[in-house]
């Protein structure tokens, strides 16, 4: 049986990850738009999914980060990146 080389509680970098989807829907939304009005249906189809993911990870990220402060005892103090 292979060894595992991972901890079996590793966490992601949740407020990095909230960043990075931050500045992604930032970028892609009104680049979305602007294409859109632009008359480039084909990228603006592209961007606005790129945008939906974005925000989509925004929500995922929000509910993990709530779930991870109210399973943790209180006064546990975290670094910026979680």
């Amino acid at each position: 049986m292979p060894r595992m080389s991972e901890p079996r509680n590793a966490r992601s970098a949740l407020n990095l990850r909230l960043v990075l989807a931050s500045f992604g829907l930032i970028f892609t939304l009104p680049l979305a738009v602007w294409a859109a009005v632009a008359g480039y249906p084909v990228p603006a189809l592209l961007l606005g999914a790129l945008a939906v993911i974005a925000f989509i990870d925004l929500l995922v990220i929000q509910a993990r980060r709530r779930r991870r402060h109210r399973d943790e005892p209180p006064g546990t103090h975290h670094s910026l990146f979680e």
